[in-house]
């Protein structure tokens, strides 16, 4: 029987078993990474990014078309990571736009959706790049939007849609050459297909394995009031009630009502954390009276996700024994937070900085340059887009500059950033972390938001980067043949040097980078290095550039053996 439209509850079942689908071959689709880094993170991204939109499908008992398109748009959109991740949250933001004005949904209307999604991904990407996610997701768009007048049956019109995606997956290498080389598809695209594969195996009535989206439901981080009521007494807690709800927006919501809602919450209490976009509003406050933040909450649309916790109940010795752990999830735990509710009282500064910093030594370099805020990342883990909000939150200031470090997190940075109307953010686009530091080091406390971002931007070209670490698996590029387990040395654009040795390795990389311009050469050594290796690299280094200056400091950065910098 010819399946020819679906409604909100069928459409939460395709939607979890797309999800499920994709978490299933998450490590597949990292090992189809032209690089062969160990933290090949395309597949992590987007189950990430997808895994934080089914928690919200999955809280929802009985979904209308509405708040089905609510919770994957919001959920997708909070927690999208790395490129992969914020294109399919905006290919989902997109589709979600047309379906949520309809009570069902058939092909015309799935067509006009896949539609809106391209568009709508292609706008958040400033510079488009076929032979990616996007191109495949173009491929099925175009092929639904021919297909959708002449097949009503969802089932076969599907099946064709993910044929012809398969065909336009497998031709992303003629478009892209370092896909070509290197023997492999692209991987956002592949996650795209996986998901769409999913979703065709659940319409198709194929018994799915549900268990990896059955425990999204809930929060996943530890409960805000055991981070505020950490180290504090009883006596000391002036609003006893943590509180916090989501609002599904269905009413007119802008700056101006957003200034409104925050001047009324602290009216009744503090610790406010406000975070919107176009769809919801995460809440928080510190409360007496919780149902008044509920109430007031209801002026703009329905309550979800509410919460209440009795801290003076709370913040003995449980908290207490968590703190470490809760301190590693939660921006440096009761310290930074209560830090960053003292700041708020005070006049916002003209200037803050937020860095993506991976590694301990890394961290402490970013601050003794001058940053508030470190997001824990990078590499090996990239920041969500709801990871920098908070971080944003976080800093009282007016322009708030914030250093990426990775060309993965750039993204989620500008969605961040479009996101915030109450600061100025400024995204520096910096790709690695010499990158990052040279560019706070231009900053100019007497210039402009814009003349600090030109400054910033132009020592960003004067830096050469470089990394080392080992292959994960066999491959060719650029002429090089890689095995499994050879040391690597990656420069800005391409892999440098191959080899069986790290200290061989990167001083090869070193005398690629370095010419008769270069001033100094900066070594950062990781995690599992010591500091003799590090020292006796150095020496090798300075004997062989004795006019450059050689400086060595500890990152403590995993995965990489080092990351290094000519300048």
């Amino acid at each position: 029987m010819a399946t020819n439209t679906i409604d909100a509850a069928a459409l939460k079942k395709l939607f979890l078993a797309g999800a499920a689908n994709l978490e299933a071959k998450k490590e597949w689709i990292n090992d189809l990474n032209v690089f062969p880094v160990p933290d090949g993170d395309t597949g992590t991204n987007m189950t990430l990014t997808i895994m934080s939109a089914a928690k919200e499908v999955n809280a929802l008992a009985a979904p209308t078309m509405e708040t089905l398109s609510k919770a994957i748009s919001g959920g997708s959109l909070r927690g999208a990571r790395g490129n992969s991740g914020v294109i399919l949250s905006q290919l989902l933001r997109g589709f979600t736009k047309v379906v949520r004005e309809h009570d069902e949904l058939d092909s015309i209307i799935i067509a006009a959706a896949f539609q809106k999604a391209v568009e709508t991904a292609y706008k958040a990407v400033m510079k488009p790049k076929e032979g990616t996610i996007l191109t495949v997701a173009r491929g099925m768009a175009d092929k639904i939007l021919e297909l959708s007048t002449d097949i009503s049956d969802l089932e076969e019109l599907l099946a064709r849609v993910i044929e012809y995606g398969d065909q336009v997956l497998e031709h992303t290498p003629e478009l892209l050459p370092v896909l070509k080389q290197a023997g492999v598809v692209d991987s956002g695209g592949q996650g795209l297909m996986q998901v769409m594969k999913g979703v065709y195996d659940a319409l198709m009535g194929k018994e799915i394995n549900y268990e990896a989206v059955a425990g999204q439901v809930g929060p996943q981080n530890s409960s805000s009031s055991e981070i505020s009521a950490q180290g504090l007494e009883e006596a000391d807690i002036k609003f006893g009630y943590c509180t916090e709800f989501i609002v599904m927006l269905e009413k007119p919501y802008n700056a101006a009502k957003e200034a409104e809602f925050k001047a009324y919450l602290e009216s009744i209490g503090d610790s406010i954390v406000l975070v919107s976009d176009d769809e919801i509003i995460k809440v928080h406050v510190h409360t007496n009276h919780p149902g008044l933040a509920f109430e007031k909450g209801l002026t703009f649309g329905s309550l979800t996700r509410m919460k209440v916790d009795n801290m003076r109940e709370e913040h003995h010795e449980r908290v207490i024994a968590n703190a470490s752990k809760i301190a590693s999830q939660q921006d440096g735990g009761a310290k930074s937070k209560d830090t960053a509710e003292a700041a708020k009282n005070e006049p916002k500064k003209k200037y803050g900085f937020i860095s993506v910093s991976a590694g301990s030594g890394l961290s402490e370099i970013f601050k003794s340059l001058g940053v508030d805020h470190i997001i824990e990342g990078g590499q090996t883990m990239n920041p969500s887009t709801e990871d920098m909000l908070n971080a944003i939150e976080q800093v009282n200031a007016e322009n708030i500059f914030i250093f990426p470090n990775n060309s993965n997190i750039i993204l989620a940075a500008q969605q961040a950033q479009s996101i915030t109307e109450d600061k100025n953010i400024i995204v520096v686009p910096t790709k690695t972390v010499p990158q990052g530091i040279s560019a706070l080091i231009a900053y100019s406390e007497e210039a402009s938001p814009d003349e600090n971002l030109q400054a910033m931007t132009e020592e960003i070209a004067n830096v050469k980067s470089g990394s080392v670490t080992y292959a994960v698996r066999d491959t060719e590029i650029d002429d090089k043949q890689i095995k499994q387990g050879d040391i690597m040395g990656i420069g800005d654009k391409t892999i440098l040097s191959v080899g069986k040795d790290i200290k061989e390795v990167t001083k090869d990389m070193i005398e690629q980078l370095a010419d008769e311009d270069s001033e100094l050469i900066s070594i950062y050594y990781g995690a599992e290095v010591t500091e003799e290796e590090a020292g006796a690299l150095a020496e090798a280094v300075e004997k062989a550039h004795p006019d450059v200056d050689v400086e060595v400091n500890f990152g403590g950065q995993p995965i990489y053996y080092y990351i290094l910098s000519v300048e």
